[in-house]
């Protein structure tokens, strides 16, 4: 495709979460260096939310290279849409665990927490990632603050890292969830990228990807590329993408503010959120229309007010 007509090696706005293109800017790294020391502190359940597409599980994928494995052992579970069944099983393959599909929960249990104990003999710390974390069903949440239970006189034999969107902080809201509420030490929220973080996001992808200094985004580009992709990392990708495709397609290495629109145009969360942010405009100013016209109304129902166009 574009790749030989930039100069570039690989395609530096892909989807897939590579952890060499994590880039550690303002609540990025802000988020990683909190888990960091909210694991070296042995906290029990720490929470990362953040809105679609803010770029939660390339943290996750960073937080998992980054932990050091003389210390720690990890176990990561991508989609936690499970029975408590499951994710004892899940987990215990973590683990390292052979366990037959057919072992009855409270077997799994035992062989789970005789396998924590080990690892914390050996002197390892035993974290439990889990991405999507807001799509595990409410049973499998008690199931899980349960297996903290696990501890020693001085720390916990698994912390617990839940990454989800916004909808993990509403369950966790409902009163059926305080317990599990209450046991999170540390947590972040994910805000979208400003303009001058996006555009050394911009760069460092394609300073990763191979780019020596032959393509460039135009300062009118960047600032639609924000406008349109409202600063959601996965958005930049997308609209990053199709613009450099567009460019291209012309056979130019500057991307203009012209090539970010076309692939706006090619864009369909582009679309949506203009047309949702166009009824949102129509809603408020329905509501103007409502007030201005009750207090006008009341206005002209006053009585000073008839007494004043009396002739």
């Amino acid at each position: 495709m574009y790749l030989e007509h930039y100069g570039l090696r690989e395609f530096p706005f892909s989807l897939t979460p590579d952890t060499q293109y994590f880039f550690g800017y303002g609540h990025y790294r802000d988020a990683l260096d909190t888990l960091m020391v909210a694991l070296a502190g042995g906290e029990g359940f720490i929470k990362v939310t953040g809105e679609v597409g803010t770029g939660k599980t390339l943290l996750c994928r960073k937080l998992l290279n980054t932990l050091d494995r003389g210390a720690f052992y990890s176990a990561y579970i991508p989609n936690p849409y499970l029975t408590p069944p499951a994710l004892g099983l899940a987990l215990a393959e973590e683990l390292g665990l052979e366990l037959a599909r057919n072992v009855g929960q409270h077997r799994a249990m035992k062989e789970v927490t005789r396998r924590l104990i080990q690892l914390h003999a050996e002197g390892k710390q035993v974290v439990l990632l889990i991405d999507e974390a807001q799509a595990m069903p409410g049973e499998t949440l008690e199931a899980l603050r349960l297996l903290t239970n696990l501890e020693t006189e001085k720390r916990k034999l698994l912390q617990v890292v839940l990454f989800g969107q916004p909808e993990l902080d509403e369950r966790l809201d409902e009163r059926v969830n305080r317990q599990l509420r209450q046991r999170i030490t540390f947590s972040y929220r994910l805000a979208p990228i400003d303009r001058q973080g996006m555009e050394a996001y911009v760069n460092h992808r394609l300073l990763v990807a191979g780019a020596k200094g032959n393509l460039r985004f135009e300062a009118e580009a960047l600032d639609a590329l924000h406008q349109f992709s409202r600063g959601i990392p996965r958005l930049v990708n997308i609209l990053s993408h199709k613009a450099l495709l567009a460019g291209y397609g012309q056979g130019v290495r500057d991307i203009s503010k012209r090539h970010v629109e076309m692939a706006a145009q090619d864009t369909e969360d582009v679309h949506k959120h203009k047309a949702a942010g166009g009824q949102r405009w129509l809603v408020v100013l329905a509501v103007i229309a409502i007030i201005v016209l009750a207090a006008l109304a009341w206005w002209l129902g006053q009585p000073w007010y008839a007494e004043s166009q009396q002739p």
